[in-house]
């Protein structure tokens, strides 16, 4: 029997459930089991809670066959639960390094207590801790047992379910239960510290309350808040058939007035529209439960009087300081709006008054840089599936000259964008939209994003002042709040889109529909980007591309490009792409003049590049997660990790070694990476199995459809469907794609007189056309 159950239940939470899962498993305290609840989740809730059962058995996993609510999931955590405690996690929630042995102290010292309650932290989307209010209250109770009787000023405490510990015993002997609805938690907190004789309490901070910025039902205004009055009715009943608590009506009937006011003041929780009625209902409530002795509290004698009297007006007329001040900062802002900045706007505010074009789609990418990445796919796949939508691009004026003939576009600011990104119906971005940009009702923005997380995204980089010091995260989150739509190619993007992008669009995990192509490409397709490239026929390609340093004011290589040429040996071509974000690099301008590089750092599209090497090499780039799907070597050199990670922060170490997270060969230094490709370990056993993991972990979604589904998502489309079963993600793609095998094919030289270790020449340990004939190029097999 171990000490602590802890009953974790979890909907809707994949982007914080393996935080919440860590925190409780990793405690210094070990003798606990955790009862995992899957309340049906439609995300990946259930999988984390498999995963981590199969690792570790203290887990016991519970799925509830339908969706029934945090009470009731709670509940079933408990029929499973075995323990002499039991402590309650939403699945959003986390405990704060050595919580369950201070909990255990405490419980040893006051000798098993019915309830035993501690302090918490509030924790904000924002990065802002705030502590509760309960500190000095929880410490004024030192090692004291008692009853709420003895002590009713205990009442006061956070009505939750996470801020305290059960005897199990105690618990089950009651029959206590959480009831259907929110607000279940403070009913079943008020009765059972309303039951209980022995209290204890210890003012340790061990439970971190995530405020998350949406997600959480009580964040979430609708109907379902109407149901407090209902939980705090169950409550006086439960008084009136129990007359020895009958002194403690009052301050009870005070905690729950105060409850309401709370909600009906919080916009997350009472929409607009329903105040007038939520009062009504909190009026009713009021006077049905008023104690014939009770006096409100002073400092808030004049709003419980309103509603005691049921005087909305008289209640709501302490908002408007706040309601006038904010008109008036907004007209201050209006006014000094220079005059070039309100044409345009009032321009957009003409448009915006017109009826939504139903059959008109805008698309932008990489902040208007052209006809690229995942927008390109949908928009392409848009015209042959639904071509009564017309699609315009948003391009700025200096990459016009670049856009394909038969591409409608408008440049930004122009009167011509204001019409279309007013009016359109879908509105497809894998960057963002302007902040002016209105969203209007009945439109759908669609983020594709452009890659899967391996630094710190969102609001994650409050944390790296590096990366994230000069973003306004507010306007990030005006910005996030205006999708519908958001693409995922792998479960870990789906979890850490869901926690650094918090809003209520909806989740496609469609895959990529940028990385399409690389399932379609026929031979001639690899042959002609090699040609337009200029990679000589018979020749190995290797791509270098490495990703943005927010810590560095410019591209700077990593690597002796020349040297690393060299090494790799004449019959091997090394492609160079810096990150679009540097712009010109004359140091690679020279490099290409002289015959040692081929700079593709401004070739449109990177899906034809992929296609086009034999081999990437990169650092910390998403590219290697997109490369992975062609089921090619990819080699990482980190020479700077520590300071990469320092600076962005990561989610998995790159660097481990372990399968799903390494992707191949790594090396540290230049030195290291030309031994990597002397030694055969950019693609020995080792490496290909490393491949293997990361492609079947990573590239989870992509199957060659996902342009299709992402359109028949969106629009209404005039061609049925005729969707091709998935693609396994563990099976390769087409041979056609692998130019060393089909596009060119090479012969492998007769065998050579090795040479010393001394003397080897990098030429003939490197080139992939010198391996020998019974195992040429296995992986792409």
């Amino acid at each position: 029997m171990p000490r602590f159950s802890i009953v974790i239940a979890a909907y809707r939470v994949q982007g914080y459930l393996r935080a919440c899962l860590d925190s409780a498993l990793n405690q210094s305290f070990r003798d606990i089991e955790v009862v995992a609840v899957d309340d049906c989740s439609p995300d990946f809730c259930g999988t984390i809670i498999d995963d981590y059962a199969a690792r570790d058995s203290r887990v016991v996993t519970v799925h509830q066959p339908v969706n029934s609510g945090p009470g009731h999931a709670r509940n079933a955590g408990v029929e499973r639960a075995t323990g002499d405690y039991l402590l309650f996690l939403d699945g959003d929630d986390t405990l704060a390094p050595g919580t369950l042995q201070g909990l255990a102290n405490r419980l040893q010292l006051t000798e098993d207590p019915d309830i035993l309650y501690f302090d918490h932290v509030r924790t904000y989307w924002t990065g802002r801790r705030d502590r509760s209010l309960f500190g000095d209250l929880l410490a004024s109770a030192g090692t004291d047992v008692f009853s709420i009787l003895d002590r009713p000023e205990f009442l006061r405490l956070f009505a939750m379910s996470s801020n305290r510990v059960y005897h199990r015993g105690f618990y089950t002997r009651h029959g206590f239960a959480f009831s259907e609805g929110i607000y279940e938690d403070a009913l079943l907190s008020y009765i059972t510290m309303l039951t209980a004789r022995r209290i204890a309490c210890v003012d340790l901070v061990g439970l971190e309350y995530r405020q998350r910025r949406t997600g959480a039902s009580t964040r979430s205004p609708g109907e379902e808040h109407f149901a407090i009055f209902r939980q705090y009715a169950r409550l006086f009943a439960f008084l009136d058939g129990n007359p020895h608590l009958e002194p403690l009506r009052p301050a009870l009937f005070e905690r729950a007035v105060s409850h309401f006011m709370f909600c009906l003041d919080n916009p997350a929780r009472v929409a607009k529209r329903d105040r007038a009625r939520y009062f009504r209902q909190a009026v009713d409530w009021y006077q049905d439960h008023l104690p014939a002795n009770f006096t409100p509290p002073p400092e808030d004698s004049a709003r419980f009087n309103a509603l005691g009297r049921g005087y909305f007006a008289l209640y709501r007329a302490r908002e408007l300081p706040a309601r006038y001040g904010k008109a008036l900062r907004r007209l201050k802002r209006t006014v000094r709006r220079p005059m070039a900045a309100r044409a345009k706007r009032l321009l957009y505010q003409f448009h915006l008054r017109l009826p939504v074009d139903e059959d008109l789609a805008v698309y932008s990418a990489y902040w208007n840089r052209g006809v690229l990445c995942n927008p390109a796919a949908i928009y392409h796949k848009a015209r042959e599936l639904a071509p009564q939508v017309q699609g315009v691009w948003v391009v700025r004026q200096s990459e016009v000259a670049n856009l394909p003939e038969d591409v409608p576009y408008v440049v930004p600011g122009t009167r011509a964008y204001y019409r279309v990104v007013a009016r359109a119906k879908y509105l497809v971005n894998n960057v963002n939209f302007p902040n002016e940009l209105v969203k209007r009702p009945g439109t759908f923005h669609v983020q594709t994003l452009h890659g899967t997380p391996l630094k710190s995204m969102g609001l994650d980089q409050q944390h790296y002042p590096a990366s994230g010091g000069g973003m306004s995260f507010r306007n990030l989150l005006r910005r996030v709040d205006r999708w519908d739509i958001v693409l995922s190619s792998n479960q870990h993007s789906s979890e850490i889109w869901e926690r650094v992008y918090p809003s209520s669009y909806t989740l496609l995990e469609t895959g990529y529909p940028r990385n399409d192509i690389l399932f379609h490409a026929t031979t001639d397709d690899v042959a002609r980007i090699r040609a337009e490239l200029g990679i000589p026929p018979h020749r190995a390609a290797i791509l270098y591309a490495p990703t943005l340093r927010d810590y560095e004011p410019g591209f700077t290589p990593r690597l002796n490009l020349a040297r690393l040429a060299r090494a790799l040996g004449p019959e091997t071509v090394l492609l160079v792409r810096a990150h679009y974000s540097y712009g010109i690099r004359p140091e690679l301008a020279g490099l290409q003049e002289a015959g040692v590089v081929i700079d593709v750092s401004r070739h449109p599209s990177v899906e034809e590049l992929l296609l086009a090497s034999d081999v990437l090499i990169t650092d910390y780039s998403s590219v290697m997660f997109d490369y992975a799907i062609l089921n090619r070597p990819i080699v990482i050199h980190a020479d700077d990790w520590d300071v990469y990670r320092a600076t962005r922060g990561v989610y998995f170490d790159l660097l481990s070694g372990k399968p799903g997270e390494t992707p191949g060969a790594v090396a540290r230094t230049e030195d290291e990476l030309i031994a990597v490709f002397h030694e055969g370990r950019w693609n020995d056993a080792q490496a290909t199995a490393l491949r293997g993991a990361f492609r079947e972990r990573f590239c989870q979604f992509d199957d060659g459809h996902a342009a299709e589904r992402v359109v028949r998502a969106l629009m209404p489309c005039e061609l049925p469907e005729e969707l091709e079963e998935p693609v396994e993600p563990t099976a390769p793609p087409h041979q056609a794609v692998h130019p060393s095998q089909a596009a060119h094919p090479v012969q492998a030289p007769q065998p050579q007189p090795q040479p010393t270790a001394a003397a080897a020449s990098p030429a003939q340990a490197v080139h992939p056309a010198q391996v020998p004939p019974t195992d040429p190029w296995p992986a792409q097999a």
